[in-house]
This record gives C-alpha cells, sequence and structure tokens, in this order.
C-alpha cells in the first residue's frame, strides 16, 4: 500500500542531533544578520564584513536619508497645515469618471463598472534649484494601485534621493534611495491612497536645479515645501 518503508526508530534523528542541527541553524541566523542585515539595512558593522561586502555604505545612505526625510516632516508638521492628499485643483472632464468610480467603489455602489473604467494618463514638468545642503519634497496624490512614469535630472552637480509614499494613519513607503546620483527613472506604483514623489536633498558646495518629467495616472505635481 506504501512505495517506501516506514523509518525504524533507530534511523530517527536522536534529541541531541536535533538539538545540534537548531543550534548551527540558529548560528547561521545570527551571522546573517550581524555580517548582512543589520550593515546592509541600518549601517551597523560590528564585524566589518559589511563594510568589505559594500552592504555597510548601503545601510549609511538608507538611514542618513531616513533621518533627513524624518527632520524635514517634522519641520512641515510643525510650521505647515499638512497638505491634502486629494489635489487641490479641479477634476478635469475626463478626470470625474474615474473619481466619481472610486468613491462608488468605496460606498460598494456600481463598484464592477467604477472599476473597470480607464484612469485618465497625464503628464506634467517640474523644477526645483536647491541651494547647498537644501533638501525638498516633490509629491503627487495617488490612488492605491496607480502607475507613474518618471525621469528626472541633476543640473549642477548630485543630490541624496529617497523616492517614497506616505497616508492617513502614518502609512509610508520607501521605493528607492541613493546618495550621489546625477539622474533616476522609473515607474511608480502606489501602495496605498497617498502623496507619493521625491525627497532630494542637496549634499555640494554650489546650487543644483532637479529636473522632473512625470507622467500616468496622478494628481498635480506639488512643491511640500
Amino acid at each position: 500500500m506504501y512505495n517506501t518503508d516506514m523509518p525504524t526508530r533507530a534511523e530517527l534523528p536522536s534529541s541531541a542531533q536535533l538539538l545540534r542541527s537548531t543550534f548551527i541553524a540558529a548560528a547561521v541566523a545570527a551571522a546573517l544578520l550581524v555580517t548582512v542585515v543589520l550593515p546592509a539595512e541600518y549601517g551597523i558593522d560590528p564585524t566589518g564584513t559589511g563594510r568589505a561586502l559594500g552592504l555597510a555604505e548601503m545601510g549609511e545612505i538608507k538611514t542618513q536619508l531616513h533621518q533627513e526625510a524624518e527632520a524635514d516632516r517634522a519641520k512641515d508638521q510643525a510650521g505647515q497645515t499638512p497638505a491634502p492628499v486629494a489635489p487641490a485643483t479641479p477634476a478635469a472632464p475626463e478626470q470625474r469618471s474615474s473619481l466619481f468610480g472610486s468613491i462608488f467603489a468605496h460606498l460598494g455602489i456600481g463598484s464592477a463598472q467604477a472599476q473597470t473604467a480607464p484612469a485618465a494618463a497625464k503628464s506634467q514638468e517640474f523644477s526645483v534649484t536647491l541651494k547647498p545642503g537644501e533638501g525638498t519634497e516633490v509629491k503627487a496624490a495617488m490612488r492605491k494601485g496607480a502607475r507613474l512614469t518618471y525621469s528626472w535630472k541633476v543640473d549642477g552637480g548630485t543630490v541624496n534621493h529617497d523616492t517614497h509614499g506616505d497616508g492617513p494613519g502614518g502609512k509610508e513607503v520607501s521605493y528607492s534611495k541613493g546618495r550621489s546620483v546625477p539622474e533616476d527613472e522609473g515607474e511608480l506604483t502606489a501602495a496605498f491612497d497617498g502623496n507619493h514623489g521625491w525627497f532630494w536633498r542637496n549634499r555640494g558646495s554650489a546650487p543644483v536645479t532637479v529636473k522632473l518629467t512625470a507622467s500616468g495616472d496622478f494628481g498635480d505635481l506639488k512643491h511640500m515645501k
């Protein structure tokens, strides 16, 4: 009835063997945590292995950009009214069907028809100049699942960047980060309803200008500070 014979008690691993295997697995996990995860995510490299592998610099970039973004966000919250999630400008006629569809879908009214309605694509350009040490954010309101194709380039130098999003209830997501980057391009798919875009900081000694082009399903690009 069985294709293979059942193992005998002598063939089963002993408690000592299982315990040894558990200790080995825990040791491997701890080694990976210290040599890979901590350097790559937090810039913490107690053994020096992460820096030798180039992971410590990655973690330092992530930590620095996160601290800068949090500092700027705290300043904005202290001195300004938080930016609304929905775009301030009235929706164009071709966009109203998708806007109403989103509302109806949330209320459960005509959800099938609303969700299948095609989203209106748009294209917009934005330019911002940063003094040495200055940072800024440019974002657009996007619904969950909406897509935006972007390309930006720095005139006069490089910038540190964090492509990310934030939404109601303290939601946050980071799509990509970099340090001393002259340009970047890609596609951003909103992880949730909220504001999604870019944080740039000029760490050079001269002013730079970031020129951004975006196209897809999003509200108007806005300078957040």
